[in-house]
């Protein structure tokens, strides 16, 4: 492989095709730790707008330190992996605990919530530091250079990193597999290192890396209860993600009215069905509340709420 040549035109193509993402215009690392906590398995098109409104809210460690944790988990809302948002608070306070942002790679990876290739990519891009990052677009990248489903990603990400600007060079590696090297149809036909590809040259890219087996879906069906008094709606504490708030189920003093509508959601691998009706009640579950319609954002609502609130058409 040759090494010299694959990062030279990575470089240059990364100049020239890098998408203009909020999070390039940084090197501050508590924004980077933000935009990568955020785009842990959670789509860059889907994360901009909270990225923006979280950094707004929280401009550095010392605001996220200090702002109620419901709050936090307010403006997370609709992002899901919930512990993501209150692990980036603790290590938020840790960081103000320690006066500044950490600066090496070891001390990165303590902060709560910060794996491996998170620290790696913070110590790259922010201070320039000589960590390799490795996530799954790496190495499907790796695999298909070498055509080797066994290859050591580790090492040959090491090999490939250009010391000298190693937050420019994990970076391009990340962006060939986000838009080039993509798992299921690859375009080879615009990869700047397609000449350095065994894969391509054997035929076989889109085959590797080999598949993995996934979970067996499972189908659920719920019904979500709008019980409201005046401009208030009944809340209790959500069965599905802690801390939030959702509507309540069918309870023994609930008298069902209409139906409202309905809508699905998906949890990683639970696929629910959702009915929207409406209720009357004598008596109320142990820890719910009234909540003002007006002041839904105001609350860390689950996302299954808001989506059944939407059936009254407001």
């Amino acid at each position: 492989m040759d090494v010299r040549s694959i990062r030279r035109k990575l470089a240059r193509w990364y100049e020239r095709a890098k998408r203009d993402l909020p999070w390039r215009r940084t090197r501050d690392p508590y924004a980077i730790l933000i935009s990568e906590v955020m785009l842990q398995q959670t789509r860059v098109a889907a994360v901009i707008p909270y990225y923006e409104r979280f950094l707004k809210r929280f401009p550095n460690a010392e605001a996220l330190a200090a702002a109620p944790e419901a709050e936090v988990l307010a403006l997370w809302s609709g992002l899901g992996y919930y512990s993501r948002a209150r692990n980036l608070q603790k290590a938020a306070r840790q960081i103000v605990e320690r006066g500044a942002f950490p600066r090496d790679y070891a001390s990165i990876r303590e902060l709560a919530g910060v794996g491996d290739y998170t620290a790696a990519a913070i110590s790259s891009i922010a201070f320039g530091l000589p960590h390799a990052v490795v996530d799954g677009n790496i190495r499907r990248v790796i695999v298909r250079l070498t055509n080797d489903d066994g290859v050591d990603v580790r090492r040959k990400a090491d090999g490939l990193l250009d010391n000298g600007d190693s937050g420019r060079s994990n970076q391009s590696l990340m962006e060939l597999g986000a838009i080039v090297c993509l798992p299921g149809d690859p375009r080879c036909g615009v990869c700047p290192v397609v000449d350095h590809c065994e894969s391509r040259k054997h035929g076989n890219p889109s085959e590797l890396p080999s598949k993995r087996t996934k979970p067996y879906p499972v189908r659920l069906e719920r019904t979500l209860l709008i019980i409201r008094r005046r401009n208030q709606v009944l809340l209790v504490p959500s069965p599905r993600v802690k801390g939030f708030w959702d509507l309540p189920g069918p309870f023994t003093s609930a008298r069902l009215g209409r139906r409202l509508g309905e809508f699905r959601h998906t949890i990683t691998h639970h696929y629910y069905r959702f009915f929207v009706h409406e209720a009357a009640a004598n008596s109320f579950p142990k820890a719910s509340l009234w909540w003002p319609f007006r002041e839904e954002n105001e609350i860390p609502l689950s996302t299954t709420a808001k989506k059944a609130l939407r059936c009254l058409g407001r």
